[in-house]
């Protein structure tokens, strides 16, 4: 059975990746009401900041669900290993309206604490603003639940935003009520700047994470070292008749990836090593769910081409 850290998360049914985020734009659309509604009545520039990083969760949202769509379709004859990479598409789009948006907020707040203005109806506006926060940290928290469980970066990268913006809405809120009770009208720009670098931080985190993903960043070290402790528990097993080398990981959406060779006796027939390598495929694929593992036999002693080259290439490269 595979650790508890790596079984499938369960879900309801009705909670696929689709759903959510469409249910993620609707929210997108109430919350801009609201918290359009919140910054007309109280005329505070830190509920206007939260305004407008709801236009940027809306706009992640749909993107999303556009990738999520792309990702799930099969793999062609023009994208034989499938379209799953569609996913980091939409994290990294979403990075970069979370950093015009910050850009965006900031200027407005530099420009409210050059020219300060009376808070008017900040009861009205701050129950707004909570009503909005309160249905992003609901969607927010099972959206985390489900990406688990469906291994979805877009998912989970709509579900962090969100997050974001539940985190900024509160410290609005507090800027607000600071501003209200000391009459200290600065103090509610000052807050939509801290809101502003806010948002930039996780932008910036959401276009490096999908960068990485484009570029087949290995799998997490956690779960490689359950996949390398599965081969050795093999290696034992066998009594050193087997060994495996040459281990290579990355991960594309939701569909994980290992590479490696597995070094048979030479005098073992194809099929005794063919069904010692389904074993270990069958093991490794339960390990990790949406894991496709590709093991090549070789007989005991030898390399592949690829490797020959490549040490020669590492001896030529230390002359």
């Amino acid at each position: 059975m595979p650790p508890a850290a790596t079984r499938p998360l369960q879900v309801p049914a009705w909670m696929t990746p689709h759903n959510l985020l469409r249910a993620s734009i609707g929210v997108a659309l109430l919350t801009i009401a609201l918290k359009t509604l919140a910054w007309w009545v109280s005329g505070s520039v830190g509920l206007l900041s939260d305004a407008l990083e709801s236009f940027v969760n809306l706009a992640g949202a749909t993107f999303a669900l556009t990738m999520v769509t792309v990702a799930r379709r099969p793999a062609d004859q023009g994208h034989p290993y499938g379209h799953h990479k569609a996913e980091y598409f939409s994290s990294g789009f979403e990075g970069i309206l979370i950093v015009g948006a910050s850009a965006a907020i900031f200027w407005a707040a530099v420009l409210r604490l050059l020219h300060p203005q009376p808070l008017e109806q900040l009861g009205w506006g701050m129950g707004l603003s909570l009503v909005s926060t309160v249905c992003n940290g609901l969607l927010a928290w099972v959206m985390l639940r489900a990406a688990r469980a469906h291994r979805s970066l877009a998912l989970e990268g709509d579900a962090r935003h969100l997050m974001t913006d539940v985190w900024t809405s509160i410290g609005v809120v507090l800027g607000l009520l600071a501003a209200g009770a000391t009459g200290w009208h600065w103090l509610d720009p000052l807050v939509a700047m801290g809101v502003a670098l806010n948002i930039l931080r996780e932008g910036g985190r959401l276009i490096w994470q999908s960068s990485q993903g484009l570029m087949d960043e290995a799998i997490e070290p956690a779960l490689l070292a359950r996949v390398e402790a599965v081969l050795e528990a093999r290696v034992k097993a066998s009594a050193g008749a087997v060994h495996f080398d040459s281990l290579t990981s990355r991960r594309a959406g939701a569909r994980t990836y290992v590479d490696l060779h597995m070094h048979v006796p030479a005098h073992w027939t194809l099929g005794r090593a063919a069904t010692a390598r389904a074993a270990v495929e069958a093991e490794l694929m339960a390990l990790v769910p949406g894991l496709r593992a590709t093991i090549e036999l070789l007989p005991e002693g030898a390399e592949t081409v690829f490797e020959q080259v490549e040490a020669q290439e590492e001896q030529e490269g230390k002359a």
